[in-house]
């Protein structure tokens, strides 16, 4: 399913990582199904405040903000949080 998407669609924003290599910046705005394309391992972040359904249909055309403000959460810290993991991988 995921396939239908280019990485290079996809990312809004580069930063440059040690070593020359290149990551997606999250933003709130990047969908559940974009961010799963791009950083399939931030799925247990996602999960821990609540967010299961991270394979449903309707959840692939969620953006971030739209999915934070169903489970009550705020969407910067959100995307904060999953920055900052990225950043230290």
């Amino acid at each position: 399913m995921f396939t239908q998407w280019k990485k290079a669609d996809i990312i809004n924003s580069t930063e440059e990582k040690k070593g020359g290599v290149m990551m997606a910046q999250v933003t709130k705005t990047m969908t559940i199904g974009e961010l799963m394309f791009t950083n399939p391992d931030v799925a247990p972040i996602l999960m821990e405040i609540g967010m299961h359904c991270l394979g449903c249909p309707s959840a692939q055309g969620e953006t971030l903000e739209e999915a934070a403000m169903v489970h009550g959460i705020d969407s910067d810290l959100l995307v904060e949080k999953i920055n900052a993991y990225l950043d230290a991988k």
